[in-house]
């Protein structure tokens, strides 16, 4: 048995930026993300390959958490396009009317859920599947017990492939993250810090607080070494607020058990008016299962 986790946000994004013409509901709202997202669940809930049995989506709902108290500069829902902001609770609505577990994060965030599902029940599945590009969950990835998968690029990352892709091991991600900054999650870094040289620092040490003050005390040597040594002595504080900024929640609270999460179908009645309030006739038979 696998647990399939999504990030139903990144989801809902990737479906309304997507190049597929436009879709309005019989009101006039625009529903092409919320039509969109629920093509993309149906598909991954009918791949053969994922065989998902067990699954979760998690919004971020609204664009807002803990950490935007922490600073001010972290993400939030300044310049998301106002048609697309309208479509979170439709999106939720969408993935419920499949018959699928909803998380809707308010203090915390999706990222958060998945990664606490992932700590909470990754002892009692055989793999969990974290359906997410977002480079901030490969903190959460485990051997190949704890995966990341980005369905867009057709790529599964395990603890080898997140090495390979960051040049850090997952626990140091949230370092790394500090130092070179993400501005998908609005965190600046450091100035003068790229990611050779951070990875470096970081395969060598691990964590932020590991590293020497003085750069001749350093055991491996990136390019600029002086010049970054004295800029994280200066910053230190700050790329310590910025590592938690990144660090992924394990413990946010989230209701019910594994067995809670067991999909048993689409429900039929449920999903067909959610398919006649979208106006949407494409879709109304593509399920293959049908909750009893």
């Amino acid at each position: 048995m696998r647990l399939h986790l999504v990030d139903g946000t990144y989801e809902l994004f990737r479906a309304h930026f997507s190049p597929r013409p436009g879709v309005h509901a019989p009101d006039g709202r625009d529903v092409k993300a919320t039509v969109g997202l629920a093509a993309s669940l149906l598909a991954l809930l009918h791949d053969e390959h994922e065989a998902v049995s067990h699954v979760a989506v998690a919004f971020d709902n609204p664009i807002h958490s803990f950490r935007n108290e922490l600073f001010a500069g972290y993400k939030s829902d300044e310049g998301v396009p106002p048609e697309l902001l309208a479509q979170f609770d439709a999106a939720e609505d969408a993935a419920r009317a499949l018959g699928l577990t909803v998380w809707s994060m308010k203090e915390f965030e999706a990222d958060d859920a998945l990664g606490t599902a992932a700590a909470r029940w990754a002892g009692q599945v055989e793999q969990v599947r974290l359906l997410t590009p977002d480079k901030d969950l490969g903190q959460c990835v485990r051997g190949q017990h704890v995966v990341q998968v980005d369905r867009k690029q057709h790529k599964e990352l395990d603890e080898a492939a997140v090495r390979a892709r960051l040049g850090v091991a997952p626990a140091s991600v949230p370092d790394l993250l500090a130092l070179v900054g993400d501005a998908a999650d609005g965190i600046p870094g450091l100035p003068g810090f790229g990611e050779k040289g951070a990875s470096l620092l970081l395969g060598e040490y691990g964590h932020l607080e590991r590293i020497p003050d003085d750069a001749a005390a350093w055991t491996v040597r990136p390019r600029g070494a002086e010049k970054l040594a004295a800029t994280l002595r200066a910053h230190r504080e700050e790329a310590l607020l910025y590592r938690r900024l990144a660090t992924v929640v394990t413990d946010a609270p989230l209701p019910g058990s594994l067995e809670d999460l067991a999909w048993a179908g689409v429900p039929r009645e449920r999903y067909l008016a959610w398919c006649d309030a979208m106006g949407v006739t494409t879709l109304r038979s593509r399920p293959q299962r049908w909750a009893p």
